[in-house]
């Protein structure tokens, strides 16, 4: 089998049809492929709908476990899985038509340990046609995962990937579980392992935009949790850094893994403004912060975050003090 396609699945029946739909509408073998369904405690209609797409196509099936989040729902599927690669897709996004063909067949003739591609975010559901930009099968450029995010700003979500199982299992990386940022998390481990990476210009995912998502919530226990996940995602950056410093030279990846780690950090300051985290939680958190390479904030303004915006926000959040006193004024549980 060439290919597993893991959906975690929660609370999400309205968008499931759509989305398993587009998996369906491909132009591989029914043979070649899985659709594998993990059902985490869903207490809506997605299982119902889970089980009637199972039901009526024999590559499509459903296993439910007791509620564990994202990260354990996507762990599960990797276990199940039999295909020779593994794509993880959300269940309130989907695909472009008929683009698997193209995208498994250069990662296996390339023996790719993982494969890129586009991804277009869209507030329309029915998005299923698919554009290219200049695209020449025969000549995409295939380097490993260090040198990749030195010359790229690769992207934390895991549905801009395809990946090679035997490298996953090989690799012994799994998604972290009980937390949100996993994709953050896992994304870069996996490039610091892989020998052959390539992008192909291929326009096939499409990130549907859902208002009231779980890192878009306002809900004061959603917000306050994204912070813990952004600060604890800084914090495991820093040992990936570390790691990286020991096996390695390549300053322009090492670099980007810090932008990349401070960003945490910035966004989750922007956060603490608007949430209702009391001050002395403010004040653990940074001084946990800084004593790890993430704060101050001395690498994030680059050629991945650049602009005014960035340089004055930066400039005035890398004074603690400072922060203090803009957290005091703009916090709403404190006025």
């Amino acid at each position: 089998m060439k290919l597993s396609v893991i959906i975690p699945l929660y609370n999400s029946g309205h968008f499931l049809s759509r989305c398993i739909g587009s998996l369906l509408n491909q132009d591989i073998d029914i043979n070649d492929y899985e659709v594998l369904i993990i059902n985490d405690g869903s207490t809506d209609n997605s299982l119902d709908i889970a089980l009637e797409f199972a039901n009526n196509h024999s590559n499509v099936f459903v296993h439910n476990k007791a509620n564990g989040g994202v990260g354990s729902a996507r762990n599960k599927g990797i276990s199940l899985a039999k295909g020779e690669y593994i794509y993880f897709i959300d269940p309130d996004d989907y695909l472009a038509a008929n683009v698997l063909h193209t995208i498994i067949s250069e990662a296996k003739n390339n023996s790719l340990d993982i494969l890129t591609f586009l991804s277009k975010s869209t507030t329309k559901p029915k998005l299923f046609e698919t554009r290219t930009e200049n695209i020449n099968l025969q000549d995409f450029k295939i380097t490993n995962g260090i040198d990749f995010i030195a010359s790229n700003r690769y992207q934390n979500e895991v549905w801009w990937y395809i990946i090679k199982r035997s490298f996953i299992e090989d690799s012994g990386i799994k998604f972290i579980e009980d937390r949100w940022m996993e994709d953050a998390i896992i994304t870069p481990q996996l490039f610091l392992n892989a020998e052959r990476v390539a992008k192909l210009p291929i326009d096939a995912h499409r990130h549907l935009i859902v208002e009231g998502s779980a890192m878009k919530s306002k809900e004061s226990a959603h917000y306050l949790r994204v912070i813990d996940d952004n600060r604890n995602a800084a914090m495991v950056f820093e040992s990936l850094i570390n790691d990286l410093k020991e096996k390695s030279a390549n300053a322009d990846c090492i670099k980007r893994l810090r932008v990349r780690q401070q960003s945490f950090v910035f966004f989750m300051m922007v956060r603490m403004l608007k949430s209702e985290i009391s001050l002395n939680r403010v004040k653990k958190t940074m001084d946990q912060l800084s004593s790890t390479g993430a704060y101050p904030m001395d690498s994030f303004v680059s050629v991945d975050y650049k602009g005014f915006n960035y340089v004055v926000l930066t400039k005035l959040f890398n004074n603690k003090e400072l922060f203090y006193i803009l957290f005091k004024i703009f916090n709403p549980f404190l006025k």
